[in-house]
């Protein structure tokens, strides 16, 4: 079986940062994936809103370099998460991220980024711990 999913878009607000008992961090947000479509003569936008899930080093990354409206890129996999609430079983979907790359903001030169006292780093290539 082959579960791989790569998105591009903007993050919704802040991500948050929490750590397992076992001290692995853990960040969390949620992003907005524009698509455009054709319909009759009409072009219409819409958009998703995907939960990320990312662990390790990046998890801390992401919470360091990433804010509300920042762009992104997301290599990952499909995961259904299920638990109980209020004696009714509930369901979502979300992205557990393998890797996440910052992408540079539209009208942002490069040498704008690179003038800036806080710049990303290149990759980092931590997976999830299980």
């Amino acid at each position: 079986m082959y579960n791989k999913i790569i998105l591009i878009g903007n993050l919704t607000k802040d991500p948050e940062l929490r750590y397992t008992p076992q001290g692995t961090p853990v960040a969390s947000f949620r992003l907005a994936v524009n698509y455009k479509y054709k319909q009759s003569d009409e072009i219409k936008q819409e958009a998703m809103f995907i939960d990320i899930v990312v662990f390790g080093k990046q998890a801390e990354s992401c919470s360091k370099y990433l804010n509300k409206g920042s762009p992104a890129l997301v290599e990952g996999r499909l995961q259904e998460r299920k638990w109980e609430s209020n004696g009714q079983m509930r369901s979502k979907f979300e992205v557990i991220a393998q890797s996440v790359r910052f992408l540079s903001r539209k009208g942002v030169t490069q040498e704008q980024t690179a003038d800036s006292d806080i710049l990303p780093p290149e990759e980092t290539t931590d997976l999830e711990p299980f």
